[in-house]
């Protein structure tokens, strides 16, 4: 019997080049990089689960055919894989409870294309009135039933969490003499940035504009006042550079799993 599932998908925006993550990046695309043993795009994929949300909408690019195979010869313990009719449509069905059921279909956006592009070419596969969004390469431990609510009290079309990104460099407190009273190594920035975990009304899918969904899309809903920020304070952590990698791989191995938790 599979899980009680919402009809509501989770965009996953998959196809960027990943280009300050060579290291791990030049034979495979950023959301297939593991932390632990498995990829980025898996942890996001069963965070949303948590929430009942198991229908996912993967927009491919550089590299695609890595996440196709992946997904294509998923396999885990009582898991029975399931191809559908539909082209490059995987619904993934585990016979044990506590695992989880995925639908998963993954669209080929193109190797160059920016993110606008990219929701413009998967809308015809939303006829929800809202869908969940969130990027390929974002952990975070934001409650997303939470997110959802303050978009539906909203007059918003579009609600994105803010988060604190942590600074690169740790933060002094010096005294007038010159003694150093604290040191914190790498604080969390006291500015908000788009952090993803987006909730979009569909209405949104006929104002996007090619080319870069941030610059162009959002700027205008910003604008027009109909973009929203639900503010998260917890856990978040992109995986942009080899030095974010390594982190997440770090929290990994110490057994400190926020985003899973």
């Amino acid at each position: 019997m599979l899980h009680e599932t919402s009809p509501i998908p989770v965009v996953i925006l998959a196809g960027g080049l990943g280009t300050r993550l060579r290291e791990e990046t030049e034979f495979k695309p950023k959301p297939m990089v593991e932390v632990g043993d498995r990829p980025i795009i898996w942890h996001i994929m069963k965070h949303y689960s948590r929430y009942k949300y198991r229908k996912f909408i993967v927009c491919l690019g550089y590299k695609g055919e890595v996440i196709i195979d992946y997904f294509m010869n998923f396999q885990d313990t009582g898991a029975a894989v399931f191809v559908g009719a539909q082209k490059n449509r995987v619904q993934i069905e585990f016979s044990e409870p506590e695992k989880e059921d995925w639908d998963i279909l993954l669209c080929d956006t193109g190797k160059d294309s920016l993110t606008g592009d990219r929701l413009i070419q998967i809308a015809k596969y939303i006829d929800t009135p809202y869908f969940l969004m969130t990027y390929g390469d974002g952990l975070s431990n934001v409650n997303i039933d939470s997110v959802v609510a303050f978009h539906h009290r909203s007059e918003s079309l579009a609600t994105l969490t803010a988060v604190h990104p942590a600074s690169r460099f740790g933060a002094l407190e010096i005294a007038e003499s010159g003694i150093i009273n604290s040191f914190l190594e790498k604080p969390q920035s006291q500015d908000w940035i788009n952090g993803g975990f987006f909730v979009l009304n569909s209405l949104v899918l006929n104002k996007i504009q090619p080319g870069s969904f941030e610059d162009e899309t959002l700027t205008l809903l910003a604008k027009n006042k109909k973009l929203s920020a639900f503010k998260h304070d917890g856990f978040w952590q992109c995986m942009d550079t080899y030095r974010e990698y390594l982190e997440l791989n770090r929290l990994w191995n110490r057994g400190n799993v926020p985003w899973l938790c």
